[in-house]
């Protein structure tokens, strides 16, 4: 199997051409064959041009592109779709977990405001679950590794530490929000506007 058929590394954008999601070349392959999004084409800066499958799989594949071998010969990967019946930008929470604390926090330690890299940090409880204390937004927060052991089970005051401000619920955001070009496709940009 052809991992680049795997990878989620296709933009979705709602019919107003805003970014709603990513998919999978697999998937966007059977979006556009269905007619449920069309491709872009996008062809420098300023130029991008949307294509049907029939006329899509037609395509010259360019230097810079991804490309998988069928029975027909290669065909383009797009980088883009465009649903063709979907308006709506949908909103999105992030999930309560490791990974939704860190984004909500910045990843930056709530008691001493230092940006963390991935295996720095890990997540406190700041009423400790051995008092009582829940696994929930508004009691978890960010914190260096070294931080946290040395709160072990008391409260952030009777350890010497303050938090930077007080956890809770991250509000709704639109699905583009949560949406990162972990690959760098430079097509995702104009619509990411990262």
């Amino acid at each position: 199997m052809n991992d680049t058929l795997h990878k989620s590394t296709v933009l979705v954008l709602n019919r107003n051409w805003q970014a709603i999601h990513v998919k999978t070349p697999a998937e966007a392959f059977c979006m556009m064959a269905s007619g449920a999004a069309t491709g872009l084409d996008v062809q420098g800066e300023e130029s991008m041009v949307p294509v049907r499958w029939h006329d899509w799989i037609k395509l010259p594949i360019r230097d810079e592109d991804s490309a998988v071998n069928t029975p027909r010969g290669p065909v383009r990967v797009p980088t883009v779709l465009v649903a063709a019946h979907y308006a709506k930008v949908p909103i999105c929470r992030p999930r309560f977990g490791a990974r939704g604390i860190w984004e909500r926090d910045g990843g930056v330690c709530q008691y001493t405001g230092r940006k963390l890299k991935p295996g720095e940090g890990n997540i406190d409880h700041v009423i400790p679950r051995s008092r009582g204390g829940a696994s929930s937004w508004s009691n978890c927060v960010l914190s260096h590794r070294e931080v946290n052991e040395k709160k072990a089970d008391r409260l952030p005051h009777e350890a010497g530490l303050r938090l930077l401000r007080f956890p809770s619920v991250p509000r709704a955001l639109p699905a583009s929000a949560l949406i990162r070009n972990h690959h760098g496709i430079r097509d995702w940009q104009r619509f990411l506007g990262a």
